[in-house]
């Protein structure tokens, strides 16, 4: 799901770019959000989240039940905008340049950019006043690492934290030839694997990318990419010092193994334009494994379009870094007419128990039942196709541990997760994000070159010998000399801020 999501961010944000000056309407914007904030003295707010698919049916009755609990305990009802992802960002950009009433919404992986857009306002003094649950339910180095200049924006989803690199493989794959995932420690020790698999599977690919557009090394990290890859920390420490990654010489390591494996038949050979899914290649038999950022408690075991996965991750420890906690964050938006009201539903979004499972899995015996003390499963009779409110985005709505756990999963996932966020390590550079907008002309000449060259060379489908010589020089003739410089001196102040 995540890796989905950071494709997606890179098309949208493109999409902010384009449209935060735009007034002009389009279809899905003659949703009539206007309503009166002081109808008998209940402040209402508009609540807007993206979405996969089609609006659940029952969004209304969930609105409703929300609402009950709302008016009670804060005078407060709200309206639930949800939009689908496609639609996103121009309805939202309709919205702040139109002036309508937009309370409260999420900002997924574009946090940064929808802070330097002006689209939020500063949090600090309304999260003292009403948002004491929140401040709670955070370690305070997630509320630090959302500063940007200083003042918070923005207020991460509780889940998962930190990340480690690891792969995830057909299960039956991996128990017909017995292999031992014990002894993958590293990138490198997948290649007996791989070699395994091409010996016994000649149609299936060993490796492929995680996702369509993405490289093998698209989910593999051992560097904080401080907001994006030009310019990353190597280790997540690297004395504070800003290195060009494409120059690392990790990084052309990798490459050489790559195309290695790719001679040998290890990767998908059409990796680099291929256009099918990593879940349809493996459900028609097609492919093995790919990379992917987990964190191992939630997937040691998973499903893929319905295919059993072994995940495992390999022994570098998990990181936290600026990405991974502001990657989903929740703000109250400057169209907002009553932030102090918006911050408190906020507020319960993090530590009212029913408010969170309502949003996340709906009415209790209608959309889901008890199992047990914290599993919930459907009722009889209703499944994920048929179900009124089935939205299965726990990670998108506040304090993910306040939810049920859906049958099949864990039921000490939560504990497990809390311990997997603690055993993390901080990146040297949390909190830390880069303003990117006195390079703005370089960034988008870097972009072209990236796409050019980086893909072809991380599916091994290009020799690095010669092509990454053209690479760096095509980079350093776009600016990128001039964007680290600049994300170098952000950082050193950054640093003093922090003394």
């Amino acid at each position: 799901m995540k890796q989905r999501l950071k494709l997606l961010s890179v098309l949208l944000f493109g999409s902010m770019l384009l449209l935060s000056a735009c007034s002009s309407s389009s279809s899905d914007s003659s949703i009539n959000t206007e309503v009166d904030n002081n109808k008998e003295g209940v402040t209402e707010l508009t609540v807007a989240f993206p979405i996969f698919s089609a609006q659940p049916k029952d969004m209304a009755l969930v609105e409703s039940a929300i609402n009950e609990i709302a008016q009670e305990k804060i005078n407060v009802k709200v309206k639930l905008l949800p939009i689908t992802f496609s639609n996103w960002m121009q309805q939202t950009n309709l919205m702040f340049s139109g002036g309508e009433q937009l309370d409260l919404m999420p900002s997924i992986y574009n946090y940064s950019q929808s802070v330097l857009l002006g689209q939020f306002i500063p949090l600090d003094d309304l999260l003292e006043k009403h948002g004491q649950g929140i401040v709670k339910a955070l370690d305070p180095a997630y509320l630090d690492a959302s500063r940007v200049k200083g003042s918070i924006y923005g207020v991460p989803t509780l889940h998962e934290m930190a990340d480690v690199n690891g792969v995830t493989m057909r299960k039956d794959i991996v128990e017909k030839y017995e292999i031992d995932t014990s002894k993958l420690q590293t990138i490198e020790d997948l290649e007996e694997v791989l070699k395994k698999v091409k010996a016994g599977e000649s149609n299936i690919a060993p490796i492929i990318p995680s996702t369509v557009g993405a490289s093998i090394l698209n989910n593999y990290k051992t560097f904080d990419e401080l907001n994006n890859t030009i310019g990353v920390l190597p280790n997540y420490d690297n004395d504070l010092k800003v290195v060009n990654l494409y120059e690392t010489e990790e990084y052309a390591k990798h490459l050489k193994m790559l195309r290695r494996w790719y001679q040998e038949g290890l990767i998908l050979q059409d990796a680099s334009t291929n256009q099918v899914s990593s879940t349809d290649l493996i459900n028609s038999n097609r492919a093995f494994s790919f990379l992917l950022s987990a964190h191992p408690a939630a997937l040691s075991e998973t499903v893929q379009g319905g295919v059993p996965m072994k995940v495992v991750t390999f022994s570098q420890p998990p990181v936290s870094t600026t990405s991974q906690i502001t990657n989903t964050m929740w703000g109250i938006t400057v169209n907002s007419k009553t932030p102090d009201k918006a911050m408190e539903f906020l507020n319960l979004m993090y530590s009212d128990e029913d408010i969170s499972n309502l949003l996340t899995w709906g009415i209790k015996g209608k959309h889901y039942e008890v199992k047990s003390e914290n599993v919930i499963d459907f009722p009889e009779g209703v499944n994920a196709q048929n179900s009124g409110y089935y939205l299965n985005a726990g990670w998108l709505f506040g304090n993910q541990f306040l939810s049920y756990i859906w049958n099949g999963t864990d039921p000490e996932l939560w504990k497990k997760i809390k311990q997997f966020n603690d055993s993390a390590t901080k990146s040297k550079a949390l909190g830390f994000t880069f303003d990117p907008s006195s390079v703005k002309t370089e960034l988008a000449a870097i972009g072209n070159v990236i796409t050019q060259y980086a893909l072809p060379l991380e599916t091994g489908s290009v020799d690095p010998d010669s092509v990454l010589p053209k690479f760096i020089e095509s980079l350093k003739a776009a600016g990128v000399g001039k964007v680290i410089a600049e994300k170098q001196k952000q950082l050193d102040e950054w640093v003093k801020s922090q003394n």
